[in-house]
């Protein structure tokens, strides 16, 4: 690899790492006069800010987590359109960026509409395709978490045959395996019972008091 070559994928580095770190659900919590980090989940993302700050917000959050990924590629592609994958590298720190904030401490979201992102710059329609699979589980199984799960396990391996490049799909895996890493609370949580269902959305009053006897039971053992 070419020393130029090194220095157009050190900078793609850098822009989406930076871009990754523009956080609105923390943004947002902090004019609000608080830290999203230390209500709800826990997560500076826009699920949790749907839970901690209503619908609209949470809908905001996550258009803007998608929308930074999506330029983030796109706007790799454009500097360096001769440097191959530069977009998929610049995408994949702009997800690391996002979990891993340096101006937040490194506490950061845990990247689901950033992959969105990714996967929306790459092909509309198979983010189309995504979204809808990926709707119609969190309904079934009625937890939110196996959609960042799922996809983060499915789409490298996809990436990668679609491109024909194992490169390519090793790029996209390490933050989606640091993705799977950030989850395995919530996975510890279905275990135990005690992740808050879907269904919350709709659901609230009846899913807080589940929760609450499922964490006294756990308390009492």
């Amino acid at each position: 690899m070419k020393g130029g070559t090194v220095m157009k994928i050190l900078i793609c580095l850098i822009i989406g790492y930076l871009i990754g770190g523009i956080n609105p659900s923390y943004i947002i919590a902090r004019i609000k006069g608080f830290d999203i980090r230390k209500r709800g989940s826990g997560n500076a993302g826009a699920s949790n800010a749907l839970i901690t700050m209503g619908k609209a917000i949470g809908i905001i959050s996550a258009l803007f987590d998608i929308a930074k990924a999506y330029f983030s590629v796109k706007i790799a592609s454009l500097l360096f359109p001769e440097v191959h994958l530069a977009g998929t590298v610049c995408g994949s720190a702009c997800i690391i960026g996002h979990i891993f904030p340096l101006l937040m401490g490194f506490k950061g979201g845990k990247g689901l509409a950033c992959l969105g992102g990714i996967i929306l710059a790459y092909d509309l329609r198979l983010f189309l395709v995504f979204l809808f699979v990926e709707i119609i589980l969190a309904l079934i199984v009625d937890y939110i978490c196996i959609v960042p799960i799922t996809a983060s396990i499915i789409y490298p391996v996809l990436y990668g045959v679609m491109e024909m490049s194992v490169i390519a799909g090793m790029i996209v895996a390490v933050p989606c395996v640091i993705m799977l890493i950030k989850h395995k609370e919530n996975m510890r949580r279905i275990s135990m019972g005690t992740e808050a269902h879907l269904s919350f959305l709709w659901r609230r009053d009846e899913e807080i008091e589940r929760l609450r006897g499922k964490m006294e039971e756990h308390s009492d053992k």
